[in-house]
């Protein structure tokens, strides 16, 4: 993913938790807000409580090449954070995709 395309900034991570539209889900919770630019960036946060790093990295990893896949179908112009939740844990890349995919759907994100 290249480096527009993300969130890095602890104050953009803030503003999606007071501002953001929020969509719960077994796996994950999506958080999404308007950005003023001309693409989407996208952010992933897991929690310690998931596992070690090992465990953390590879969802991390599987949520960016979920998004990776939607990318080029979602509207442009937004701010999206991915939670990952204790389920997601050995979760096959199908299932998280089906539940990402629905829930870009349900934010109007995904065309």
């Amino acid at each position: 993913m290249q480096r527009r395309h993300r969130l890095c900034r602890g104050e953009d991570f803030q503003r999606l938790r007071r501002e953001g539209l929020a969509y719960h889900y077994d796996f994950i919770h999506v958080r999404v807000a308007q950005n003023a630019l001309d693409h989407n960036r996208y952010g992933f946060v897991t929690s310690k409580k998931l596992g070690n790093a090992v465990v953390r990295n590879r969802i991390k990893r599987v949520l960016r090449e979920v998004i990776r896949h939607l990318h080029p179908q979602l509207r442009t112009g937004f701010d999206v954070m991915i939670v990952a939740r204790q389920a997601i844990i050995g979760q096959p890349y199908a299932g998280v995709a089906r539940i990402v995919e629905q829930a870009l759907k349900r934010a109007d994100l995904l065309s």
